[in-house]
Parts: structure tokens; sequence; C-alpha cells
């Protein structure tokens, strides 16, 4: 959707308010796994493949996005810790993430350099699936399932494009003696159940850690606090984001189901307004916008307007191709302009 398109919508709406109201209605609808793994005994944790608690950490410093501090006189880690994340306990995640000693309270010195980790939030690009985000985050296609759980989804299906997507922190634990993961567990995420996610995430089999193993922590609430955020300003060039386009995206998604109701009810003008609204924001992911614009021309059919409702139509075929409307439960009214837009975006196509 153009910045010109999404300002026509007010313009549009006025106009076909003054043409009048039309005649009867036009319906139909619009539209994902979790972890899980099983215990195993009292036997050492051993990865499974090779590869199993690589580095995926050094897939963010090779983009050049680890956030660093050097630490200044009077500083200790539960000081830095409050900066960066508005939380002094998260001193914890410091030490783990940069190597320090874990016990007797690690100190640090003036001009050492730390790296603060944290969320980061990612577009969905055309063409990118949950594995191969997974491989770029984590160095492993198979941690897909941590992405995909994350941001409510399945990985058996791709994310949406132009979707914002948390991705959690993968924080490095050196495990020490003795250690368990239902310890690790408890420790980061203050839940042993959470001993099964980090089975799964780093293919673990058993509970017992070897000293010295590394654990692969994703931790989804790494936030930066406001000062955290001016301060990776400073380093990067502007603000990271703190996800506020994905809190749009889940807020425009709690709107479409009024969208729909309006057009069911024959509210064809509320439709109009609330659609060109959502759209207007241009934060939607590419099957919200499909969903708004199969919506709008059945507004704009009843409103008169086939040619607008063409429009909207050969826009959410643009975005979904395969794209079909219930036959049984859609006017034919309706129908007909859907199927020219098809038989155009066909003709486009064979060109």
């Amino acid at each position: 959707m153009s910045r010109g398109a999404s300002r026509l919508g007010p313009l549009l709406l006025a106009g076909l308010l003054a043409v009048g109201r039309p005649a009867g209605p036009a319906h139909a609808q619009a539209p994902a796994d979790a972890p899980g793994s099983t215990d195993s005994p009292d036997h050492p944790a051993t990865p499974g493949p090779a590869d199993a608690a690589a580095s995926p950490a050094s897939a963010l410093h090779q983009e050049g996005l680890a956030l660093v501090h050097v630490v200044r006189p009077g500083e200790k880690l539960a000081s830095i810790a409050q900066r960066y994340y508005g939380d002094p306990r998260r001193e914890a995640v410091l030490v783990a993430e940069n190597g320090l000693e874990a016990r007797g309270g690690s100190s640090v010195t003036v001009g050492m350099r730390l790296v603060v980790p944290h969320v980061r939030y990612h577009v969905v690009r055309e063409g990118e699936s949950w594995r191969s985000l997974a491989e770029r985050f984590y160095g492993m296609p198979e941690r897909a399932f941590l992405l995909a759980s994350v941001n409510g989804a399945s990985p058996r299906e791709n994310p949406d494009v132009g979707a914002e997507i948390l991705v959690p922190h993968p924080l490095r634990h050196v495990a020490e003696q003795n250690e368990t993961l239902v310890q690790v567990a408890r420790r980061y995420y203050g839940d042993r159940r959470e001993a099964k996610l980090l089975r799964r995430f780093n293919r673990l089999r058993g509970r017992r850690l070897q000293r010295g193993q590394i654990v692969l922590v994703p931790l989804a609430d790494l936030v930066l606090s406001e000062e955290g955020r001016a301060l990776a300003a400073r380093q990067y060039g502007r603000a990271p984001s703190g996800g506020e386009r994905r809190a749009l995206q889940a807020r425009i998604a709690e709107q479409l189901p009024a969208l729909r109701e309006h057009v069911v009810a024959g509210r064809y003008a509320e439709a109009l307004a609330l659609g060109y609204r959502l759209l207007g924001s241009e934060a939607c992911t590419g099957n919200q916008i499909v969903t708004i614009q199969r919506w709008l021309a059945e507004a704009l059919v009843a409103l008169e307007r086939p040619d607008l409702a063409e429009a909207a139509f050969a826009e959410a075929l643009a975005r979904q191709p395969d794209l079909e409307l219930d036959a049984m439960r859609t006017s034919p009214r309706v129908l007909a302009v859907f199927r020219r837009a098809q038989q155009r975006a066909l003709r486009k196509t064979a060109r």
C-alpha cells in the first residue's frame, strides 16, 4: 500500500458518503506450535550433533550488533545493569555474557569492555522462513521452534512478511561443577520446567551438565530500559527498536474482527473509515493488508464502487495470489468483481 493510497482513503470515504447508501451486504472470513521434549534420566547432558551449543551470539557480533559498555570509575555490575535494564538483578546476565566469575561478587575494573546483551527485533522480509531466521540468529535452523513460539506462530508456516518479530538473546551460560539444567532454568527463568526448553534448544540429553559446558539460554525479556536504549543509540547511531512496530501490529490484529463485523452488519462507512485508518498506519503485515483490502472491497461493492473494489482485490491478490472467496457465503456481486481482479492479475503474470 503506497503512502498516496493510504491518504486517498479518507477522501474516497467522504465522496462515497455523498453518493448515498447502497444495497445488500456481502461476507466472508479470515483465518500457530510450541516447545516439547521428553525427559531423560539422570545422565550427563551431552550434545546431540557437534554444533549443538555453537556460539549463535557470534551471529550478532559478526553483524556488528553487540552493544558494548566501557566501565567508568565508581561503576559496579549492579549499577550498570540498572542503567541498561532498569534492574540491578540483571547483573547475573552481564556476568554470564562476559565470562566473569559468577561467585564471590565479581568486580569490574575501569576501562573494562562489557558486552550488554538484549533482545532484538527483526522485520520479516520476502523469502524468509523461521528456519532461515533461526540459522541467522542462532546458528541452527532446528532452533526455529523457539522463534516461532515466542512470536505466537507455528514453525510449520512461514512468518508473515512485514511482521516485526522478537528475537530472544541467546545468553551463554558456562556450567559449574555438578550443575543441572533444572538449576540453570531456575536461575534464569525462575521455573524448573523450562529445563525442557533448554534441553531442546541446546539439543542435549540428560539433566546433569559437565563442568565448563556451554548452555545457551534464550531470554525473551532482556529488554533495554529507556536509558539503555539512549546509550545504545550513541553506539548504533540510532535507537534500536523497542518493539513498537510489533505492538502496533498486535493492536491492528485486535481490530480486524471489528472491520469484518462492520461489513457483515452493513456498516460500510464505518468499515471504510476503520480499514483506511489501519492501512494508513503503514505498519500492517502482508497478511493484515490482504485481510483489510478484502473487507474494504466488499464494502466498496456495496457502496456501488466496483472500480475501487476491484483495485482493493488487486492489492490483496498481489500479496496473496492464491486468495479465494467462499462462493457459498459471498454475494454474487462481490464474486463478480473478485473474478475480474483475478483475471487481471493472471494476465499481468502471463506477460
